[in-house]
């Protein structure tokens, strides 16, 4: 049953809302500081809140501040204001400061369950709509949910559609062209092909050849008339790939396509148009490259129309695990290997690697940790990731363990030693709090409490 959080302090309304609303679970708060509780340990989506709570019920100042903390501790909780007949002004107020609705005592039981349908109803589509959102990378074949992908990937929905050159920046192995495909794959130009060229592996005197094709006998070697990357892109899209590494001998002819949409072959007198969307990538600082004249400034402005930063793996939080889990799934697959999954040890060093190669490291360290893994978990040591600057936190037990009694031990002391107030602090109950203290042994705490 759903759980609505009922902050009341006449019994009469509680009884009554109890019968009228059979349909959830009720819990139960009569003051500002037993309804904190109450939602620290159950977390309701819905709450119904009279604005008269003690000590002064004849005045709605302590409902309004309970209303405050309530949606400072849970700002996506639904509360809905029960307020007098004629008090207008606080119920309008309280919706001013975030209250979902409000509903005027007497109380009719159809209604106030409507509105708190109504209030669910709004829950569930919100948390669908965040489920879609943290979905979207996966559309889009980028793994991962931290909020910069989730964010990044939401820029990509937004420019895709539309026709407007792209810059993705972001250091060597962040997945650039994976970027550019999904790009590409939300596109209209979706069916035709995409092309993607790097400019800094074909060397200088090739790359315009490359680019722009050559017709037959433009040079020595010269055999036949050969079609350049941006031809065979015609239609659809093409990445350049490390622009930054353009020769700026080149640059002022790249330029002269991108605002003409024109190409001429190497050899050619014939004007030949191009239908390309053209998306550009680079680790470079192009603007230092710019300030430098080692990068054309008129090009940096007519590629960086959207610039699309990709963040490295060290900034992606628990992004690195589910990368990791999915290219083990990969590898399992290519390599007919049957590696479970990865220990607590393994987990801990990689979150804690800096990436400096990003992605491709990863894939690196998990290809050959698959191979060569003697069992059925991969441990740090299978990754080569065992060293000194990984020896910080032993295992995620560990972790929690750490975490767990600093927040204890923090609730203690602002509860001033009193059990059953930490218990609340920490929205569990007292027999969970003693379960704790047993299991990291902190009887220190338990013999100071006062006596009752």
């Amino acid at each position: 049953m759903k759980t609505v959080l009922v902050v009341e302090d006449d019994i009469g309304i509680q009884k009554q809302l109890k019968w009228s609303l059979s349909d959830y679970e009720l819990v139960f708060a009569d003051d500002k500081a037993s309804a904190m509780t109450q939602l620290r340990r159950f977390e309701p989506a819905v709450v119904t809140l009279d604005l008269g709570l003690p000590p002064d019920p004849a005045n709605a100042s302590e409902g309004l501040a309970c209303l405050a903390e309530i949606l400072a501790a849970l700002p996506e909780c639904k509360v809905i204001v029960l307020t007098g007949n004629t008090d207008n002004e606080h119920a309008l107020k309280a919706v001013a400061l975030g209250a979902y609705d409000y509903y005027q005592k007497p109380i009719d039981a159809d209604v106030l369950n409507i509105i708190i349908q109504r209030a669910f109803k709004l829950t569930e589509l919100e948390q669908e709509n965040q489920a879609l959102k943290a979905s979207s990378s996966a559309q889009l074949d980028i793994i991962g949910n931290s909020d910069a992908m989730i964010r990044a990937c939401r820029t990509v929905e937004k420019i895709a559609p539309t026709e407007i050159t792209t810059l993705l920046l972001g250091e060597s192995g962040t997945g650039k062209e994976v970027f550019a495909r999904a790009i590409h794959k939300q596109s209209p130009r979706a069916t035709k092909p995409f092309v993607a060229i790097n400019c800094a592996s074909i060397p200088e005197n090739l790359l315009e050849s490359e680019l722009f094709g050559y017709e037959k006998g433009a040079f020595t070697g010269a055999n036949k008339t050969t079609l350049g990357k941006i031809e065979c892109a015609n239609g659809g899209t093409l990445l350049l790939d490390e622009i930054g590494d353009m020769p700026v001998s080149l640059q002022a002819k790249m330029l002269r396509f991108l605002q003409e949409r024109v190409i001429e072959r190497i050899g050619g007198r014939q004007e030949i148009e191009a239908d390309v969307r053209v998306i550009c990538a680079t680790h470079r600082n192009l603007a230092e490259m710019v300030a430098s004249q080692t990068f054309r400034e008129d090009l940096y402005y007519r590629i960086s129309e959207i610039t699309l930063t990709i963040p490295p793996l060290r900034e992606r939080g628990h992004d690195i695990i589910i990368i990791a889990k999915a290219l083990l799934h990969k590898f399992n697959k290519e390599y007919h290997s049957q590696i479970h999954g990865f220990t607590d040890n393994a987990i801990q060093a990689m979150l804690l690697h800096s990436w400096p190669g990003n992605i491709r490291e990863l894939q690196n360290k998990l290809k050959s940790a698959v191979i060569l893994a003697d069992n059925k978990l991969i441990d740090a040591a299978d990754l080569g990731l065992n060293g000194n600057n990984h020896n910080k936190l032993d295992t995620l037990r560990k972790v929690r363990e750490l975490a767990e009694t600093q927040a204890i031990r923090h609730a203690y002391a602002v509860a001033n030693t009193n059990l059953s107030k930490t218990a609340d602090l920490l929205g569990i109950t007292r027999p969970t709090l003693y379960a704790l203290i047993d299991k990291y042994r902190l009887h220190d705490l338990r013999n100071t409490e006062p006596d009752h």
